[in-house]
């Protein structure tokens, strides 16, 4: 196909839009790690509040939605006149698969003319059944999101392996130090290194717990495409679902002329979304991406788009989901519910003291109907404290935040979780509010501590508290060794009112393993119904060592 055929124009300006638009998203990706307290730039929700899903998912589960997602009313305003095109135009998961459903395309004979498939009803069935589960609260929008699913890869799983690759392979470069004459690799790897180090990668060494699953997960995903051109899209997408139906009687509409057609199939090869261009009558409009490439592949001009009043409806192919299979989607949406919340943790009747939640989360069942598993918030973190949750929510909560102290504390002065979060799942709270929020509390192994359990004197966990008013204080004990002698070592104790739960401690403590200070999330502020630590009587408080 020449660059200057007439009819193919449009296919070029698509084309320059997906790189346009798959470009800022991986500007976004790359440089959420610059945001700054109370200077979050607005581009990076941007993606999330395109996505009609995430606004109806979300207001179907906590029956409220953020302002900022009412900007997805834009993308169903032009799917109601365009169709599709979203997909085919703007969306930067979609283009990813179309670059590798090309790759797929340069390695085969041609493919014979496509047909509607009856596996093409499988992303109508999972949006149904994702949103049920919505209505009911479960809200798992976020685990197909197309938005959702690619920033969560980006962020845990394709940043740290192609930090992991750089970081291993300029060691490597500056271990050797090649020369070629006077001339030295390192004069060229060293600044790569460090302007990636310092405007890409968020910190030294950054992984991620889960990240395997989440990659392997990304990269089949992408090599579907070597099964069918645009799998994804076709089988799979929720979101690419909902806007299916919204666009079943788009305003731009394709025409097929049948005094021009040959009917030699070359309009339906290159079709990826097997819309059935061919088939005069049964185009399908909801599988239609608006792409252009069968215009464009038609070699008599048989094949073009032009505008229709929606009304009364056209000959053509309607949405292939009969009533008995939309009830089908629904009863599976139901047993989803079912099987999430049969936990004692989903029931909130007991609660794992190990997920700690960002601060401003709302509580547990709240943050669950609002949580879209995107990933903004690990991104943003400045010390990688959070992470993306396995089971320690139930399976509901997979892939949701929580924060692993023994990588990264909540940094004290840092509010930036609540400021990304799309869906109000972490509440934006002042920088004040926010310090006095409580994650959870620390707790000290006298196991393993060293002026417990071994004699030694350190007081690390003491001198790293962020709290301004220690949560830490130290008491003097006198402390018998074993060569008889006895000393006087400073021991650590905590005040369960002072201590936020940060995780500083337990990230600074001398023990790489398993630390001697450690969070759970008891106390924590988001749940009335975990805080075991009763108020102090009046009469008692002056004779405690933390009273003042």
């Amino acid at each position: 196909m020449s660059f200057l055929r007439p009819r193919s124009w449009t296919q070029w300006v698509r084309r320059l839009c997906q790189a346009v638009f798959l470009l800022l998203f991986v500007w976004t990706l790359v440089v959420t790690h610059l945001a700054q307290v109370d200077n979050v730039p607005p581009l990076l929700r941007f993606y999330f509040q395109l996505d009609p899903l995430v606004l109806t998912a979300t207001w179907l589960s906590s029956h409220a939605v953020p302002a900022a997602l009412l900007v997805a009313f834009i993308t169903v305003g032009v799917t109601l006149l365009l169709g599709r095109v979203f997909c085919g135009w703007f969306c930067p998961f979609g283009t990813l698969h179309n670059i590798f459903s090309w790759l797929r395309s340069r390695r085969e004979t041609p493919t014979p003319p496509e047909t509607r498939s009856p596996w093409q009803r499988a992303k109508y069935i999972v949006l149904i059944a994702l949103l049920v589960m919505a209505l009911f609260g479960v809200h798992w929008i976020g685990v197909l999101d197309p938005f959702s699913f690619l920033y969560r890869s980006g962020v845990t799983a394709v940043l740290p392996a192609i930090q992991y690759g750089v970081e291993d392979a300029s060691t490597a470069i500056y271990v050797a130090d090649p020369k070629i004459g006077p001339f030295r690799a390192t004069s060229v790897s060293e600044p790569v290194y460090r302007f990636l180090r310092d405007q890409v990668f968020r910190a030294p060494g950054q992984a991620f717990y889960g990240s395997i699953g989440v990659g392997i997960l990304f990269v089949a995903v992408l090599v579907l495409n070597w099964v069918k051109p645009r799998f994804w899209c076709r089988y799979i997408c929720p979101l690419g679902a909902l806007l299916g139906v919204l666009a079943q009687r788009p305003v731009m509409r394709l025409r097929n002329e049948e005094s021009l057609c040959n009917n030699c199939g070359k309009c339906s090869t290159a079709c990826p979304a097997a819309a059935q261009p061919d088939k005069r009558g049964d185009w399908l409009p909801t599988e239609c991406f608006g792409c252009w490439n069968c215009v464009a592949a038609c070699n008599f001009k048989a094949i073009s788009f032009e505008f229709r009043s929606p009304f009364p409806r056209p000959a053509m192919g309607r949405l292939d989901l009969s009533r008995r299979t939309a009830v089908q989607a629904a009863l599976a949406g139901v047993t989803g519910i079912f099987l999430m919340r049969l936990t004692p943790q989903a029931q909130e009747k007991n609660y794992n003291p190990e997920l700690i939640r960002p601060p401003g989360a709302l509580r547990e069942r709240q943050f669950l109907q609002k949580c879209i598993q995107c990933g903004l918030c690990m991104r943003v973190c400045p010390t990688t404290a959070l992470h993306p949750c396995g089971f320690e929510s139930g399976l509901e909560g997979l892939w949701t935040p929580r924060l692993i102290p023994k990588i990264g504390y909540c940094e004290y002065n840092c509010n930036l979780c609540g400021q990304v979060c799309p869906t109000g799942a972490i509440q934006s709270l002042a920088l004040e509010e926010k310090q006095q929020v409580k994650l959870g509390l620390a707790t000290i192994d006298t196991t393993r501590c060293l002026p417990y359990a071994y004699g030694r004197s350190c007081i690390i966990c003491e001198e790293h508290c962020p709290v301004p008013q220690k949560a830490i204080y130290l008491v003097e004990r006198e402390v018998r060794l074993p060569n008889g002698k006895t000393t006087v070592l400073k021991q650590p104790q905590v005040d369960p009112d002072r201590c936020i739960g940060c995780g500083m401690c337990e990230n600074v403590c001398v023990f790489s393993d398993r630390a001697a200070i450690r969070i759970t999330s008891a106390n924590e502020s988001r749940n009335s119904d975990n805080q075991p630590i009763l108020p102090m009587a009046p009469e008692s408080s002056e004779s405690t060592p933390y009273g003042s």
